[in-house]
């Protein structure tokens, strides 16, 4: 039989199987290769040439495989956490709330970034040749691919604050960003402040989308004007809420408060009012949104929206683990509240 009758003839037993359930040894026959090789795959061997890797992992995607629970005795006690980056005092407070988690259960936690590996495959690879109880994404992104590969593999997994659209198939936990985002330019407004400017994060993530909705809602609750010029998309940094603070206080109106997306935006906005000799809060009161330690320090200290960021990765780790003990759904959502928390940077308008 040649290759390419023994893939069709592989393919449709596999098939067949998806009726039941899709095993190594339908994989392995549909791909022309032993059940041990799908297994190297599985486990992230280094030994399978790049190409019969490939052939692999397209039908374990393709075909739906499913490996059962790695949670089994065993399994190394991992859990990983899977940043776009690691240079944010956020990301530290995610993973606080992550070790703090999984050391209640006796588990380690393993941190991945992505700027350390060249593509998916490699930190996907790299993951599954050490063995995990369950992987925590915080990404930019998780495309299809990625998603069925983690099932093939049989990762549990979860997103934390998650960037994109909801997807009903996989299991994700975050905040109200609508609710803070409203309650922070509420809060502005019963001060008495009326040009409130806003400076969100990429406009391509969910949470920054969401926080400038509840910023324009409150807006026009209370009946204000919303000026275009006082509405920017920053980065999340330092160097974004910097750059659009700088363009909102050069306006001949400028405003008398502003929204920052972030806190490290909010410290941009500190500084371009120290340059522009703008007094914080007599001349400008300022909001931001996480609530990291370092918005204490501040001077004066910031006034900020909590967002529970140790909490909801500490809520992931126990959805994971539920979903490695078959107790979870896949697919379950979870918001946890945010909350104001006044301090020094917001006061009436002069």
């Amino acid at each position: 039989m040649s290759p390419r009758s023994k893939e069709q003839a592989g393919l449709a037993q596999a098939g067949a199987g998806r009726r039941q359930r899709v095993t190594i040894a339908h994989i392995a026959l549909a791909a022309g290769v032993s059940p041990s090789t799908v297994s190297k795959v599985l486990n992230g061997n280094a030994e399978v040439s790049a190409t019969t890797r490939q052939r692999v992992q397209v039908l374990l995607a393709d075909l739906g495989y499913e490996r059962r629970s790695s949670a089994q005795a065993g399994t190394p006690p991992l859990v990983d956490l899977i940043f776009q980056e690691l240079e944010s005092p956020w990301a530290m407070e995610i993973i606080k709330g992550a070790v703090a988690a999984a050391a209640e259960v006796g588990l380690n936690v393993a941190l991945t970034s992505l700027s350390e590996h060249g593509s998916a495959r490699s930190w996907l690879d790299h993951v599954c040749a050490r063995g995990t109880r369950g992987v925590i994404l915080l990404l930019a992104s998780l495309d299809k691919r990625h998603k069925a590969e983690l099932r093939s593999r049989g990762l549990p997994f979860a997103v934390v604050d998650p960037r994109g659209e909801r997807d009903p198939t996989v299991t994700t936990v975050g905040s109200t960003n609508w609710a803070g985002g409203f309650s922070a330019t509420r809060h502005l407004i019963e001060l008495g402040h009326q040009r409130i400017g806003m400076i969100s994060g990429p406009i391509d993530l969910l949470c920054s989308r969401a926080r400038m909705d509840g910023y324009r809602s409150a807006m026009e609750s209370a009946g204000l004007s919303i000026d275009p010029d006082l509405m920017a998309w920053g980065d999340f940094h330092v160097d974004g809420g910097f750059k659009a603070a700088m363009a909102m206080l050069s306006l001949p109106a400028r405003p008398s408060a502003i929204f920052a997306g972030s806190d490290l935006q909010a410290l941009g906005v500190l500084e371009a009012a120290r340059l522009q000799h703008v007094r914080v809060p007599s001349d400008l009161s300022l909001v931001g949104f996480d609530d990291l330690p370092l918005s204490t320090w501040t001077s004066p200290p910031l006034t900020t929206v909590r967002q529970p960021l140790a909490e909801m990765a500490s809520t992931a780790v126990g959805l994971v683990l539920g979903l490695g003990r078959t107790e979870g759904t896949q697919g379950q959502s979870v918001e946890l509240a945010t909350s104001l928390v006044i301090r020094e940077t917001s006061a009436p308008p002069h």
